[in-house]
C-alpha cells in the first residue's frame, strides 16, 4: 500500500518551524516511516517542476510555514493547494501572519529605503535598490516581486487546519500528524491546539490573586520576575490571558511573559485588542479605588511600542490588517 505524499514548503519567516520539524527527535522516524516525503526544499533536493509534474490532489498534506510576502510565494503556495488534498498553516506566520507581519506598518518603498540606503551599516553610495528585472550582458535576470502587504496564508489560499506556535512544539505537531494519518481531524478550520487561555494551563496560576491591580508598568530586563507571582502583578505585561494554550509554558517557565505565538481562541477576533482590552481592565485599578486619567496615561505611556507588543504575532490577521499609508 503506497505511503500518503506529504510536502514542506517555507515562506516568509524565520527558518524555525523547518527546525520544529527536526526537533521531532527520534519521532521524525515515526514520520518517515509512516509517510512519503515528496517536497520539502530545506532539507532534500526537490524542484518546483517535481510538484508541478504531480496530479492535482496527489500530496495528501501540505505544511507550510511563512506568512506570503513575495510573488515566488503566492505561486508557490498555490501551486501547493492545487496539488494537496489537505493543507496546513504551519506556525505562527502562516497561521496569523508572525512577526514578519509587523512589515504591514510600512510598504515596499519605506522597507527598501531603510533596508537599503538608511540603515547605519549598509555601503551602498549609488543607492542601488532591487529590481524584479536586470540586465547584464545579454542575460536577464530575475527577482521575484515584493508585495506591499504580507498576508496570511489563509487570505491567499484556502487552509484546512492551523498549527499554531513560534514554533510549534514536538507534541503538538505529533498529534496533529497522528489526527491526520488515523482519519481522526476535527472539523475544517480547527486549530490544532487546546482551545481555552494559556492562564487557565499557567503553573503561576494557583497562587494569582483573586484580583490584579497593575500601578506601574515594567518591561521584563527591569527586574528579575519572581517565577512564583503572575507576571501581571509584578508590573509586566503578559498576553497570557488573550492566548491560546498548548505552547507547553516554556516562556513562562524561563522566567518570561507570554507574548501571544500560539494566537486566540476561537472565541476572539482579533487577539491584540483582546490583549490590550485584557491589560486596560486591571489598569492602575484597586479597591474599587480608580487612578487619575493624568496617572492612567503615565502608565500608558510606559508601554513602549505598543502596536508591536499586542500585535507581535497577529497584526496580518486582526481588524487592522496593515497600516494605511
Amino acid at each position: 500500500m503506497a505511503k500518503p505524499k506529504v510536502a514542506f514548503y517555507w515562506c516568509a519567516s524565520c527558518g524555525g518551524c523547518e527546525e520544529a520539524v527536526v526537533d521531532l527527535a527520534e519521532d521524525i522516524l515515526k514520520v518517515v516511516e509512516a509517510v512519503d516525503i515528496v517536497f520539502w526544499p530545506v532539507a532534500m533536493d526537490f524542484k518546483k517542476k517535481d510538484v508541478e509534474a504531480m496530479k492535482d490532489g496527489e500530496i495528501a498534506v501540505s505544511f507550510i510555514n511563512g506568512a506570503v510576502r513575495t510573488e515566488e510565494q503566492e505561486e508557490m503556495v498555490k501551486l501547493l493547494r492545487r496539488k494537496s488534498g489537505l493543507v496546513i498553516a504551519f506556525g505562527s506566520c502562516a497561521h496569523l501572519g508572525g512577526i514578519p507581519g509587523l512589515a504591514n506598518f510600512w510598504n515596499r518603498d519605506t522597507i527598501f529605503e531603510r533596508v537599503y540606503k538608511e540603515v547605519p551599516s549598509i555601503a551602498n553610495p549609488k543607492g542601488v535598490l532591487p529590481k524584479t528585472k536586470t540586465k547584464v550582458g545579454d542575460m536577464e535576470l530575475t527577482l521575484p516581486e515584493f508585495w506591499d502587504t504580507v498576508r496570511t496564508l489563509d487570505q491567499v489560499i484556502d487552509v484546512d487546519y492551523y498549527i499554531p506556535g513560534c514554533a510549534p512544539p514536538p507534541d503538538i505537531i505529533m498529534n496533529a500528524v497522528s489526527a491526520i494519518l488515523e482519519g481522526k481531524l476535527p472539523e475544517k478550520g480547527s486549530v490544532l491546539a487546546p482551545d481555552k487561555s494559556l492562564c487557565d494551563t499557567c503553573p503561576r496560576s494557583e497562587k494569582k490573586p483573586e484580583k490584579i491591580s497593575m500601578k506601574e508598568i515594567k518591561r521584563p530586563y527591569e527586574i528579575i520576575p519572581d517565577s512564583e507571582k503572575c507576571f501581571l502583578e509584578e508590573g509586566i505585561i503578559c498576553l497570557g490571558p488573550a492566548t491560546r494554550s498548548g505552547c507547553g509554558e516554556k516562556c513562562i517557565n524561563a522566567n518570561m511573559p507570554c507574548r501571544g505565538c500560539f494566537g486566540p481562541t476561537k472565541e476572539v477576533i482579533d487577539h491584540g485588542a483582546k490583549g490590550l482590552s485584557a491589560i486596560a481592565s486591571i489598569l492602575g485599578i484597586e479597591d474599587e479605588e480608580k487612578l487619575s486619567e493624568e496617572d492612567v496615561q503615565k502608565l500608558v505611556d510606559k508601554i513602549v511600542d505598543p502596536a508591536g507588543l499586542f500585535y507581535m504575532y497577529s497584526l496580518p490577521s486582526s481588524l487592522l490588517r496593515r497600516k494605511k499609508i
